[in-house]
């Protein structure tokens, strides 16, 4: 199978589905699994990590300042191809997980480049090791790594819990039979998992969207087949997180990490308490968001309490519409391209040259994603595209991840990349323009209710709901350090969180016990979760001064997401007048999902429905 049709699309030669769904092209990284330029690629890094060990090894500390830029660019150079490598590969395993040869394509490219990087492991570990002075005498002595500097405070905050150079190789050898196994363990029997349903089959992505159903006995049915496949594998799942917990517990006490979710917070250059005054607004804002907007939600749907299949449910009034592909590439164009023509040609590359892969299919990963490559490469964007308002908002999403990435390019591999915390503020502003376009054009009252409702839900869903799913991880951690969790214990404090979360208008159903399975992100990236709602948050002040002062605007907000990895938060925010460490900053952000549920609840009360006028479904 080559590489330009991935996995799965090469029953569709012209790139796409019966539907029109783009797959994407992965020529621009390899031809396919078989391309000898991958096998050169690999062999020429190899090299350059025998050459570079051999010239620099052991000797920074006596290196001029121009040497040390050298080693760097070397280093820079010799990772970019192995990003180029492991890139191709992720992609391939991500478009189909089901596929046996593909998944052994996948070890081999992550064991072939953890041997490399072994081999150049010493050159963060070293640049550690020299003393702030020193350094600072090289950089002012060479333009060169004066370039690096953002690059080197990033490398040089993690100083204080380096271990030993041994055991840090260890850690790295071992990653592939360790950590990363598991993970792989965990995508793939997720995608190889099967749901019956009216005897049929369905995977993961098909069951998981017919909780939105209009139907609300499918949306029950969809539910509790959900519930019992994840029962059946739920030791498995509950081994999964007890391992990794634990495996991070010991390497967190290695490094002398405070708390679970220090390293995080490192990894994405912001304060814990920046991140735990976040949580404390989040939380301390529950009743005044997903609690009041569900209990409002279930009026509306003429019911007196919601089960937890309701929580997506479409709203009475939603006629249900689907969007065909063609008509949501227009839409999210048009809307970037009145803020700005500049992101809008960017984004018609992404349509153009195929760099989406967007049709569901079986053994496919289940979520949404664009994974930047390499600076010399460009973006790509995968998600499962089933015509529903929220998807056009995914695309919106994901592809100001790829405008960003494109972008921050400019920087260099080392320095394009932004902390987690920064890496959702273009996709959640991309998300936000895509709305306010869709709300402006339209002037029926019901499909504007209906409209606002969705966004609600979406940033209940970025904001509340990932912060619930960081509360779920930090008392997973916690309790993991006293012992091993069952299956019953997870299930509890799921329950615990999302009761507290979603509020008293929900009932919850013992089956519900074993949903927090299925969050991919616990596995993946632990406490990545609290970063979306940092992005939401986030944007939605950067939005607010946008509207209020959009004179230089775009021209700012260009610069900044051409900084990539080169600037913190505190430094981004300053031109627009806005810091994240002051106390305020998060209630700003928050204000706008709070004026949201009063626009809505306003325009409900005008149409006689908050009140509780029968709406849609009888209660059951």
């Amino acid at each position: 199978m080559s590489g330009s049709t991935a996995a799965g699309a090469a029953r569709h030669p012209a790139g796409g589905d019966e539907a029109g769904l783009p797959a994407w092209n992965l020529d621009d990284l390899f031809a396919g699994r078989e391309d000898p330029r991958i096998a050169e690629f690999l062999a020429e890094a190899d090299a350059m990590a025998e050459k570079l060990a051999a010239d620099a090894k052991g000797r920074f500390a006596e290196l001029s300042g121009d040497g040390l830029a050298d080693v760097i660019a070397r280093y820079e150079t010799l990772e970019e191809k192995l990003g180029r490598v492991a890139s191709f590969a992720s992609l391939m395993h991500a478009a189909d997980r089901e596929d046996a040869e593909i998944g052994r394509f996948f070890q081999s490219i992550q064991e072939q480049i953890t041997t490399i990087g072994t081999k150049v492991l010493f050159v963060t570990l070293e640049l550690n090791k020299l003393e702030d002075g020193l350094l600072e005498r090289r950089i002012a002595e060479s333009a060169g790594l004066a370039r690096y500097r953002p690059w080197l405070r990033t490398v040089r905050s993690f100083r204080p819990h380096q271990l030993d150079d041994e055991i840090e190789r260890v850690l790295h050898e071992k990653s592939v039979t360790g950590r990363s196994a598991w993970v792989r363990l965990f995508d793939e029997t997720m995608a190889g998992l099967r749901f019956p349903l009216e005897g049929r089959d369905l995977s993961a992505q098909e069951i998981f969207d017919l909780l939105s159903a209009k139907d609300r006995g499918k949306r029950e049915a969809a539910a509790a087949s959900i519930a019992e496949v994840l029962k059946k594998n739920i030791r498995l799942f509950a081994r999964i997180t007890n391992t990794l917990a634990k495996d991070k517990q010991i390497e967190d006490g290695w490094r002398s990490f405070e708390r679970p979710i220090s390293g995080r917070n490192l990894a994405n250059q912001v304060e814990d308490e920046v991140v735990a005054a976040l949580i404390d607004a989040v939380q301390d804002a529950y009743p005044r968001l997903s609690h009041r907007y569900y209990a409002l939600k279930a009026r509306w749907l003429g019911l007196e309490k919601l089960e937890y299949w309701d929580r997506n449910a479409p709203l009475p009034e939603d006629a249900d519409q689907r969007r065909p592909w063609d008509e949501a590439q227009r839409l999210v164009l048009d809307a970037y391209g009145r803020f700005s023509p500049e992101l809008a040609s960017i984004l018609g590359d992404f349509f153009e040259r195929r760099w989406i892969d967007a049709a569901p299919r079986a053994g496919k990963d289940s979520g949404a994603f664009c994974h930047p490559t390499v600076p010399s490469v460009h973006p790509y964007v995968l998600m499962n595209y089933q015509g529903k308002s929220r998807d056009v908002m995914t695309l919106a999403h994901e592809l100001g991840h790829g405008v960003h990435q494109v972008l921050a390019g400019q920087q260099g591999y080392l320095m394009a990349s932004t902390p987690l915390t920064l890496a959702e503020t273009a996709s959640v502003f991309g998300e936000q323009l895509t709305f306010e376009a869709l709300l402006e054009a339209e002037s029926d009252p019901v499909r504007r209710r209906v409209l606002l409702a969705s966004k609600i839900e979406d940033k209940i869903n970025t904001v509340v709901r990932q912060i619930a799913f960081c509360e779920f991880e930090r008392r997973v951690h916690d309790r993991r350090r006293e012992g091993e969790l069952t299956p019953s214990d997870l299930g509890e404090i799921w329950m615990a969180v999302q009761q507290e979360s979603l509020g008293p208008a929900f009932v919850w159903r013992e089956e519900y016990r074993t949903f927090w399975s299925y969050v991919p992100h616990f596995v993946h990236v632990p406490f990545y979760v609290y970063a979306y709602a940092f992005g939401d948050c986030l944007v939605s002040s950067l939005y607010a001064v946008y509207r209020q002062q959009p004179d230089g605007f775009q021209t700012k907000y260009l610069e900044m997401l051409k900084a990539g990895g080169t600037l913190r938060h505190k430094e981004l925010l300053a031109p627009f007048g806005l810091d994240a460490g002051d106390p305020g900053f998060w209630a700003k952000g928050l204000g706008l999902l709070e004026e949201l549920i009063d626009q809505l609840e306003a325009e409900l009360d005008q149409a006689g429905i908050a009140a509780g006028a029968p709406a849609g479904e009888a209660a059951r």
